[in-house]
């Protein structure tokens, strides 16, 4: 079973295939997703790495959790499920942004 890794610290200049040919070391990636900021059209600095086996997701870890890539040291560990998010746009039920009125 595949296990999805969260890659940290990545350097803004990574390409997928950079940060999938890295993890390849460790072995079989069955994907590599560098997250984008929606809203300036670059890398955020991290990413996703999904490893064929358990065992391989634990080389890579072993691999490079602490290690340099292009300059910046990488944070490797296995990603947790996304968390549920409040919808955008509750501020707690004041009615914006306080609800001071009169202002």
């Amino acid at each position: 079973m595949a296990k999805r890794l969260y890659v940290g610290g990545l350097p803004y200049s990574t390409t997928e295939a950079e940060l999938r040919d890295a993890f390849a070391q460790a072995g079989t990636v069955v994907s590599a997703t560098i997250i984008m900021d929606k809203m300036m059209g670059r890398p955020k600095g991290f990413g996703f790495v999904e490893m064929s086996t358990d065992d391989e997701a634990q080389k890579a870890i072993d691999l490079w959790n602490g290690k340099e890539l292009g300059g910046r040291t990488l944070t490797v560990n296995e990603a947790r499920p996304p968390e549920t998010r409040r919808p955008r746009g509750d501020f707690g039920g004041r009615g914006g942004f306080g609800g001071r009125g009169g202002y």
